[in-house]
């Protein structure tokens, strides 16, 4: 997808902020529009349809977690949080509400951009393989169908965010290697500069969540301390 051809929403009461994001976003040719309220949002999303929403947890009607939760309801567009929320729990819990990436306030517009072009990626990987024909992966009970990008888990469905998505995948299609911090951050961000160890660890705890509800840690992604994970094979 070429970034003309995106609409971005960009949801933030605090005015300084809305100008810096909406400036850089102009400045780089991309179309947005700006809202200030989290029920305003929602309604614009519905009408708009936006390609991207970056969202601001604080907002003075409802808090952000509930724009995700309501958009997420009928819309898988691209989340990117941005909020002073700097806690791993306050991350989790976005990503567990449907976010698709978060940035912590200050960030610089190079920071912004770099995870704009992170998700972008995705999108166009998403699209481009759509329909075509790929193996299954299975370990144990955890099933990946390419093809489809869905992952099951004891045959129930579970719901995956981009980034989440391609950790998993990354460490399938190298499973029983342990793969370096450095190596799953050149992988899955590239050359973004928000590939640091606390977004691993913040992605990496909400993907265990979700894959291993009712087996014990470490049954499908095993720490290795200090240097980084390792997918388990699981018999059946």
């Amino acid at each position: 997808m070429k970034k003309e051809n995106m609409l971005i929403m960009v949801v933030e009461d605090d005015k300084l902020v809305g100008n810096l994001i909406t400036s850089t976003l102009k400045v780089n040719d991309y179309k947005y529009i700006l809202t200030t309220t989290g029920n305003t949002a929602i309604m614009e999303a519905v009408s708009h349809r936006p390609d991207v929403i970056l969202l601001d947890l604080g907002l003075p009607d409802i808090d952000g977690i509930e724009v995700i939760k309501s958009v997420r309801s009928w819309s898988m567009c691209p989340i990117i949080v941005i909020s002073a929320r700097s806690e791993d729990k306050d991350k989790i819990d976005a990503l567990d509400a449907g976010a698709d990436d978060y940035l912590t306030k200050p960030f610089s517009v190079d920071e912004l951009l770099a995870r704009l072009r992170s998700t972008m990626r995705r999108i166009q990987y998403l699209e481009d393989n759509a329909g075509k024909e790929t193996p299954v992966f299975e370990n144990g009970q955890l099933r990946i169908d390419y093809s489809s990008a869905s992952v099951t888990v004891k045959g129930e469905e579970i719901h995956l965010m981009p980034i989440e998505y391609s950790l998993l995948c990354l460490l399938a299609q190298n499973i029983g290697k342990v793969l370096t911090h450095s190596y799953i951050l050149d992988k899955i961000w590239k050359n973004s500069i928000e590939s640091d160890l606390s977004s691993l660890r913040v992605y990496m705890t909400s993907l265990r969540k979700k894959i291993e509800i009712g087996c014990e840690r470490g049954t499908y992604i095993q720490t290795h301390i200090g240097i980084g994970y390792r997918m388990v094979r699981v018999e059946k």
